[in-house]
């Protein structure tokens, strides 16, 4: 029986993978240790919860003395614990840094003194920075544009040198654009989705022309998983969907789905440092049997049928929100 540690399992894609392992796999156990930061939910874990195989654990990835009771016992760490929204860390970076570095550190530290089978960080295509033709190979250089993709670069580089220092069994993974159940409505496709279902504008950057690759949460954590089983120790793998689209034309599917016209876009004025366009070779991916299964548009459509059919679960985190005055509606 294999027993992972889950970081930030009770947040969108941890807690999926969560889900995708304890329905796949019968002989599997895993800690989740979360520090229910605002966009950690249990709410997307109550069937998990009701499971013996699954345990949680409140905690900070930054405290050792959390971790290391955490890790006990487990044969492999799968970092998903991240500060992840770009426009946060412009306002303030500390908390980047503090948990995409120093966390990762506390995590690989932990690791090391246990002799874990295997440590998988997630990362994300944004630390290459942007490309406007071509698309980035794991072998190409890192340039990040934000104090969040800084950070996640910082992360990667720290568990590159345990691999090659102390032989711990590193897999690190960068990922595009994910999108699907159970993502907090301030990143693009739910914030737009759920403002719509409102009757709201949605707030569109500039001219709508940055492009990005979406990749369907569910694609994603079958990518993990096949790193998991099949990964080779010190290596980097670029997870893509296959569906660069620019943000104008996202808008446009979003609106057409629901039945809106391009009255409800607000044009609103660029994020500093906005990168222009993402893209992932995934050919050393795909050499280990994996693609993304899911159409975009089919998954665009499904996503937007869970939020319509999941209202309290939006709703509930947006009056949380609106008291803390995180989002504005």
């Amino acid at each position: 029986m294999k027993r992972l540690l889950v970081t930030g399992g009770a947040g969108f894609i941890g807690s999926n993978f969560i889900r995708h392992i304890l329905n796949k796999y019968d002989d599997y156990r895993i800690v989740n240790l979360d520090k229910l930061t605002y966009c950690g939910n249990l709410d997307n874990l109550k069937e998990a919860s009701k499971d013996k195989r699954y345990k949680f654990i409140k905690g900070d990835i930054t405290n050792a003395d959390t971790v290391e009771k955490a890790v006990k016992g487990c044969d492999c760490v799968i970092n998903f614990a991240a500060e992840t929204h770009v426009d946060r860390s412009i306002k303030d970076p500390s908390n980047f840094v503090r948990t995409n570095v120093f966390g990762t550190y506390t995590l690989l530290e932990a690791a090391k003194k246990i002799g874990a089978g295997l440590f998988i960080q997630i990362s994300t295509d944004e630390v290459y920075g942007s490309i406007l033709k071509g698309a980035f190979k794991e072998i190409d250089p890192l340039h990040p544009n934000s104090p969040y993709s800084a950070s996640k670069a910082a992360g990667d580089l720290l568990a590159r040198s345990y691999f090659i220092t102390y032989k711990l069994p590193v897999i690190i993974t960068r990922s595009s654009n994910n999108f699907g159940p159970y993502q907090y409505p301030e990143k693009v496709i739910p914030l737009f989705i759920t403002l719509l279902l409102q009757n709201k504008k949605v707030p569109l950057y500039a001219d709508g022309m940055n492009v990005r690759d979406w990749l369907y949460v569910i694609d994603n954590c079958e990518a993990i998983d096949t790193f998991l089983h099949k990964g080779k120790a010190g290596e980097i793998y670029n997870v893509g969907g296959a569906a660069e689209i620019t943000n104008l034309e996202l808008t446009y599917n979003i609106l057409e789905m629901l039945g809106k016209d391009k009255r409800s876009i607000e044009y609103v004025k660029d994020r500093p440092g906005h990168d222009k366009r993402y893209s992932l070779d995934i050919t050393k991916l795909r050499a280990l049997g994996w693609y993304p299964r899911h159409n975009f548009k089919e998954a665009l459509e499904t996503t937007i049928d869970w939020y319509r059919a999941n209202k309290s679960w939006w709703t509930n985190i947006l009056r949380h929100c609106e008291r803390r005055s995180n989002i504005k509606r």
